[in-house]
């Protein structure tokens, strides 16, 4: 094959073969090993014309799954006439070379193809870069297999004043174009990260933040559409969002808080694309309240949820409180599905996110997180502050006010919540509490938990 075939990683429009290695450690679904990367790959564009599986106790060094069942996918490229054959594993660069000259066609790994879902569908200038980074780490090492001009260039006569003698590797002038474009794509999302930073912890200061979490096509964006009314495009595809959205979220009796619909997860996202994704990630790292979605109709949903507790883990998530919403509970049809989520996850919240049942309540439990401790507290507001006396008269609960104490300020006895508390500390000009007493704690987590939590310690 050809190395301009190889450096075109998209899958659009070809036919396609898969292939899996069931491993003692594989965390692919025992029944239906491809199930998943035939989603990817229909999302990505290709047809997919054949599978192949394969168990082994561990993968060959030379060819991944061994000469002998490389030259069976061979034959079947020539049957299929297939395009492309894609492995639900990351390959070595060498196992990369050895497999495609056997089967003289494009070979893609799961990283690639993931890689190349995410270039089609990166629409912000932040995402674009996120994914222009992950996918030239990804090629950095693997330069030598991929492209056809490694001849050495300036040897001879012919080279010009200063390039004569052995010249430089066509291969070595490649990898410092790429580390020079990943120096620049690190700078430029460096100023991305701390321009997004600003921005949420300034959100953090006056308004309450949702993140919307969860394995890829749960139903996060449909729950996000019924909970703020919004229209974010929705497909029944792998990674519809990559974009995060941020949305105003009416939690009843005058209190907002902001919402955030995030990128998807998927089983073994690779640890570079994590990485490289954590400026979108910036939402669920610091938001006060996760909603953890999951799809329960799914018959991977328990590996899925195992899934994205370890992505969760790994980006800094393991403190933050968390809320379960098992979706699409009503489509479970045998009692002994509804009982185990329902046995293994009681302070789960149930919903269907397409035909809104459960939101209001999800949003009652939502309030009561964000609310926290009550008080009772004295509070003294300059008179000129109409922004914090507004703010205090409508979020609290006023019980009587003083006028004549001090004649350039007003004295209120108040029953308020602490998130509201903190927020009038930046809502008002100069407010002084007098008096804080605490009546009752606020929400435990009745219906939620700490992310590091969240999995029972009795399931594997």
């Amino acid at each position: 094959m050809t190395g301009d075939k190889r450096m075109e990683l998209s899958v659009r429009s070809e036919r396609a073969i898969l292939v899996s290695v069931i491993l003692p450690n594989s965390t692919a679904d025992v029944d239906a090993p491809l199930d998943e990367l035939a989603s990817l790959a229909k999302t990505a564009g290709a047809t997919v014309v054949d599978r192949v599986t394969q168990q082994r106790s561990s993968i060959d060094s030379g060819t991944f799954i061994g000469r002998g069942k490389v030259s069976e996918i061979a034959e079947l490229v020539k049957h299929h006439n297939a395009d492309v054959v894609i492995f639900d594993h990351d390959l070595s660069p060498n196992q990369l070379r050895d497999v495609e000259k056997i089967c003289n066609c494009k070979i893609l790994d799961r990283s690639e193809l993931i890689l190349d879902i995410f270039a089609t569908r990166a629409r912000t200038a932040e995402a674009q870069l996120q994914v222009g980074l992950a996918q030239l780490e990804y090629t950095y090492p693997r330069l030598r297999h991929m492209w056809s001009h490694l001849e050495r260039i300036g040897a001879g006569a012919g080279a010009g004043v200063g390039a004569r003698g052995p010249g430089e590797m066509q291969l070595e002038i490649d990898r410092r174009l790429v580390r020079e474009k990943v120096s620049d794509l690190k700078k430029r999302i460096a100023e991305v990260q701390s321009r997004k930073s600003r921005e949420v912890a300034s959100r953090r200061e006056t308004h309450f933040t949702v993140s919307l979490v969860g394995y890829t096509n749960a139903g996060k964006s449909t729950l996000f559409n019924t909970l703020t009314g919004a229209k974010t495009f929705v497909e029944d595809r792998l990674f519809a969002t990559l974009d995060t959205k941020t949305r105003r979220w009416k939690l009843g009796e005058a209190h907002w808080a902001l919402i955030s619909d995030t990128v998807g997860f998927v089983r073994d996202l690779p640890h570079h694309l994590v990485a490289s994704f954590k400026a979108t990630l910036e939402e669920a790292t610091h938001a006060d309240l996760l909603l953890v979605v999951l799809d329960v109709s799914d018959t991977r949903a328990w590996a899925q949820l195992k899934s994205v507790h370890a992505v969760l883990l790994e980006i800094g998530c393991a403190d933050q409180q968390a809320i379960l919403v098992l979706n699409k509970m009503d489509a479970l049809t045998r009692t002994e599905d509804l009982t185990f989520w329902r046995t293994r996850f009681p302070q789960a919240m149930e919903v269907s996110a397409k035909q809104g049942t459960g939101a209001a309540r999800l949003a009652d439990v939502v309030r009561q997180h964000m609310l926290g401790d009550l008080f009772r507290v004295t509070v003294a507001l300059n008179l000129a502050d109409t922004r914090g006396i507004t703010f205090l008269e409508k979020f609290s609960q006023v019980q009587s006010r003083d006028y004549d104490s001090n004649p350039e300020s007003v004295t209120f006895e108040c029953r308020i919540s602490g998130r509201i508390l903190e927020q009038m500390y930046h809502q008002a000009d100069h407010a002084q509490v007098l008096k804080k007493r605490r009546l009752k704690p606020g929400a435990e987590l009745m219906h939620g938990v700490f992310i590091k939590d969240l999995l029972p310690q009795d399931i594997p």
